[in-house]
């Protein structure tokens, strides 16, 4: 069971650890317990969250128990670490809704069905019922707060806008989440960001001084993209995992246009290849940097292990037909809307407009000219068909799905056109 850590440093997932010998001493006695904890920010988690989330489901794989936490009472308050402004408070009712749906994302990649392999679980089930008093005496009397202003994730606040006490506080129920874990199921190893080491450590000292105790914390990097801008945002925003706010063909065309520079790296943290499959597709990457086997193979498996195999192929056959290389027809509506939405496009209310000026309207040319152009050199295309007739104006015949037109300029430029109702 000690192989994992091994697998964890190949694969650059081992930021910081309390004593990683330490570790693997407890992990070579037998299965330990590990949690991993997931605030509801937002109303899905996103690419970023899954690289302590994915390496949960490693160390269950791995045969060892895993524990899913969703804050259902963390999430209420807000985590100071890698802010700079306090955090605006949802209500318990948004607080909740999203609670459930990351739950729901959760369960995609662990396995609950055992609780002797792992269980799910909300830290408003402890905290719910503890009132201050009792809070401030059995957990709060542990902090030594010379020891909390120093942490980093206050210390920085402290030097700019300031930090309220409820953020303040934050650290404490993260570290009462561990102890009440600790005790309930046996638990001795918490995971997490980098980011999350001072709020982790926090954790650990409480379960010393309560219990006498010595536990683990373990935490994962955040991950950084080679050109220097912020992994997991696009032009768009965030990658999300939910198919409503980041749509499946997005998400596969946002590992599939992963630099070269990116790839391997991102193969070993998100994909569940063995190192041998890893090192062919780095090996491949260097020699056929063209082919984008490495990108292809990281985008259909993850897209496949969120979105279901299905949902993959259906993206893997838009993103071929939108380029001349399968039928547009054949896509189903929802599909060719997604794909449409991640390249140049017009929206208009009816047909009746030149294809020339559909071609400028959608932004894949920069001016008429540009356009008659494209079409006089036998480069522009509508629906896949070569289109010679500057003149000429799609009707409804031309529509797929009686909304959508396709549009493309040579081989790789693709653009298109809804219509949507006044």
């Amino acid at each position: 069971m000690t192989d994992i850590l091994d697998d964890l440093a190949w694969r650059g997932l081992i930021a910081q650890s309390t004593d990683i010998d330490a570790l693997r001493a407890a992990m070579a006695e037998g299965p330990i317990t590990v949690y991993c904890g997931f605030d509801p920010t937002a109303p899905s988690l996103h690419v970023g969250n899954l690289v302590p989330l994915l390496t949960l489901t490693r160390l269950q794989r791995a045969g060892h128990r895993a524990i899913g936490l969703v804050g259902g009472a963390t999430g209420l308050i807000g985590d100071p670490s890698g802010r700079s402004t306090e955090r605006s408070l949802n209500s318990s009712d948004v607080v909740a809704e999203w609670v459930a749906r990351i739950r729901v994302q959760v369960e995609k990649f662990l396995d609950f069905s055992d609780e002797k392999a792992g269980i799910l679980v909300s830290n408003l089930d402890w905290t719910e019922g503890m009132s201050a008093i009792d809070f401030l005496r059995d957990v709060g009397k542990h902090f030594p707060v010379n020891r909390m202003l120093a942490r980093e994730s206050v210390s920085a606040r402290l030097g700019g806008e300031g930090l309220s006490y409820t953020e303040f506080s934050y650290q404490i129920l993260q570290a009462n989440d561990y102890l009440e874990l600790n005790r309930r199921h046996g638990c001795t190893l918490q995971i997490g960001g980098s980011d999350q080491w001072g709020n982790i450590t926090a954790g650990t000292d409480l379960i010393r001084r309560v219990t006498g105790g010595h536990v683990h914390a373990l935490t994962v990097p955040l991950i950084t993209k080679a050109d220097g801008t912020k992994f997991g945002k696009t032009a768009g925003g965030a990658v999300w995992l939910n198919p409503e706010m980041t749509s499946p063909y997005a998400f596969y065309q946002f590992w599939l246009n992963a630099d070269d520079r990116d790839v391997v790296k991102f193969l070993k943290i998100y994909s569940f290849r063995s190192r041998e499959e890893i090192e062919g597709l780095e090996k491949a990457a260097a020699e056929r940097p063209a082919g984008r086997e490495a990108q292809r193979a990281l985008a259909e498996e993850f897209t496949t292990l969120l979105h279901g195999a299905d949902e993959c192929a259906a993206v893997i056959a838009a993103s071929a037909a939108l380029f001349g290389q399968g039928s547009l027809e054949e896509l189903p509506a929802r599909t060719l809307g997604e794909a449409l939405a991640e390249v140049p496009r017009a929206e208009v209310s009816a047909l009746g407009a030149s294809f020339v000026d559909l071609l400028a309207e959608s932004g894949l040319v920069k001016s008429k000219s540009e356009a008659r152009r494209a079409v006089k050199e036998g480069g522009a295309y509508l629906n896949n068909v070569k289109v010679t007739d500057e003149a000429y104006v799609p009707s409804a015949d031309d529509l797929l799905h009686g909304r959508f037109l396709v549009l493309r300029r040579g081989k790789r430029s693709v653009g298109g056109v809804e219509i949507v109702a006044p």
